[in-house]
């Protein structure tokens, strides 16, 4: 029985750039899960919208989300395993985006259910983006609207999330927090909108791809991926593949640069090394 465990990230990795699952894709997957491989995914987002994008594929095992602060059963949504920030370390992450007139994205677990709260008039267009389009699903109901900053941190708060019109805004907030908490600085690769995304420190996808691996008894690691986002998980695999279209720096630390996602690499890999 082979004790790898095979991880991939979804968006330009898995999922093609129309985000959808081709179905060569979801073939290959469907026969590998049944050969009782271990293949799961560590993505960015939210259980519910990665299991909007991966509807063509069955994964048995556990899944990442949010970056690494969850590990969440597959079947039943159910988080394994979460993590969040301290109330001191909520307020001086939300401070500090406060101060540069920002009001982020905040998500955190409210009365046992994950919702991410926004207050409309203070968003960007980019953010007021992003936030219509998680409202235009009935089973999507994270959104929540909020009319003061002091309803912001409600819960238990594990990720903030802010979409900036111009990256120059984000940049002052990034220096600040980056020593203290994971900070990750990028571009949206559907809308090259940037993106400042703040988690409690030490989470990342890596190390819930180290959960997991012991969840499931794996010895070993073997990772898929094309952003700055999956580089900690590239550092811990044993095997590491950048798709032609990821970014210089994973390509950089990559066992092989495979081909990219629009030409289903990630599965032709699969097949040619599991079937």
């Amino acid at each position: 029985m082979d004790d790898t465990l095979y991880l991939s990230d979804l968006d330009g990795t898995l999922l093609r750039s129309d985000q959808t699952l081709s179905e060569y894709t979801c073939s290959v997957i469907e026969r590998i899960v049944e050969a009782g491989v271990h293949f799961s995914y560590a993505t960015a987002r939210s259980i519910d919208t990665a299991a909007r994008v991966t509807r063509g594929i069955r994964v048995d095992i556990p899944v990442i989300v949010h970056n690494g602060a969850f590990i969440v059963d597959s079947v039943t949504r159910r988080p394994l395993w979460s993590a969040k920030f301290t109330p001191q370390e909520e307020e001086a992450v939300y401070s500090a985006f406060l101060e540069q007139g920002l009001f982020p994205l905040t998500y955190a677990v409210i009365d046992g259910k994950n919702r991410f709260s926004y207050i409309r008039e203070r968003c960007s267009a980019a953010q007021w983006a992003f936030v219509c389009s998680r409202k235009g699903y009935e089973d999507d109901r994270r959104a929540r609207e909020i009319s003061s900053p002091a309803q912001a941190l409600d819960g238990d708060v594990y990720y903030f999330a802010c979409i900036a019109d111009d990256e120059r805004a984000l940049q002052p907030v990034y220096e600040r927090l980056k020593d203290r908490f994971r900070c990750i600085f990028s571009r949206d690769i559907y809308t090259d909108a940037p993106w400042l995304e703040i988690l409690p420190q030490g989470v990342s996808k890596a190390s819930a791809a180290a959960i997991l691996a012991r969840l499931l008894g794996c010895r070993r690691i073997a990772c898929f991926g094309d952003e700055v986002n999956d580089l900690p998980m590239f550092e811990l695999a044993d095997e590491r593949y950048a798709v032609k279209n990821a970014a210089p720096e994973l390509k950089k630390l990559a066992t092989a640069v495979i081909g990219s996602n629009d030409e289903d690499a990630v599965a032709r890999w699969l097949q040619a090394r599991l079937l």
